[in-house]
């Protein structure tokens, strides 16, 4: 009689992972748009998004995609560019040395009126690539990507992944990993981007596929809730957010097309 229950107890896990691993309906594209390049990131305010690719980053207008501004890595100190957020009148863009190891990352501060560079923020060697980063409760979170495949350190693959947060002034205070079965939708990369909803629940993305994954911070124990999979017209990487009384809004890119991706979520 154990053994039947164990059995069926597995099978119901098994099929709860198959049930968050389907988006629960079709994608609602409700805007593209066309801009000249689009390789790691959008972000966006009130009346602009913001793509991020590794070493530039171009401003656009909403109404319909126009260059307005564009901002170029000149001395090419930077490399490979992540995840964007406006935050209190800053760009804030994850930064990191992928595909090269040891992985270093640094968070870069831009002014989006004008695309200056104004500020960084070196995390040194510490806990992997950064790719996204958004601020919560009087913390910082940033994600920390580890790679199964190109860009991975030697003796580490992408259950290495971790969240972590940090106080106001950048002292690590706590950290999350992600779900092994999330781990494997990821196939050989790792968390891309995300965001922090007003009620605490997350939204990221992998690297690949048309789908954002609702997270939730754990009751007890390190690793993060997986419990939704929601389809969006854009494929993996860096995403932004909005939330409007018409709906709930996801910005994203198509890196194939060079295409900006606005999908309303169910």
């Amino acid at each position: 009689m154990i053994k039947k229950i164990v059995f069926f107890h597995l099978i119901a896990i098994l099929w709860s992972h198959h049930l968050l691993s389907q988006p629960s309906n079709k994608a609602s594209v409700v805007k593209v748009y066309e801009v000249e390049q689009a390789r790691q990131a959008v972000a966006v305010d009130d009346n602009h998004f913001y793509v991020i690719n590794n070493t530039s980053i171009t401003k656009h207008d909403k109404e319909k995609g126009r260059l307005v501004k564009e901002w170029v890595d000149q001395d090419s100190v930077l490399v490979h560019l992540n995840s964007g957020i406006i935050l209190n009148g800053k760009l804030y863009s994850c930064h990191s040395n992928y595909p090269q190891t040891p992985m270093v990352s640094s968070v870069e501060i831009f002014d989006p009126q004008t695309l200056e560079h104004i500020d960084s923020r070196s995390l040194g060697i510490q806990y992997g690539s950064a790719t996204w980063l958004d601020y919560y409760q009087d913390h910082w979170y940033v994600a920390f990507a580890h790679y199964t495949g190109r860009g991975g350190e030697e003796g580490k693959d992408n259950r290495w992944t971790q969240l972590v947060q940090f106080t106001s002034d950048w002292q690590a205070v706590a950290g999350w990993i992600f779900p092994p079965a999330l781990l494997e939708r990821f196939a050989n990369r790792s968390n891309s981007g995300g965001v922090i909803r007003d009620d605490g629940s997350l939204l990221i993305t992998g690297h690949d596929e048309a789908e954002v994954y609702v997270m939730q911070f754990p009751d007890k124990g390190y690793t993060l809730r997986w419990v939704n999979t929601l389809p969006v017209g854009s494929f993996g990487q860096g995403i932004d957010f909005e939330e409007k009384e018409e709906g709930m809004f996801v910005y994203g890119i198509v890196r194939k097309e060079n295409q900006v991706v606005v999908s309303k979520l169910p």
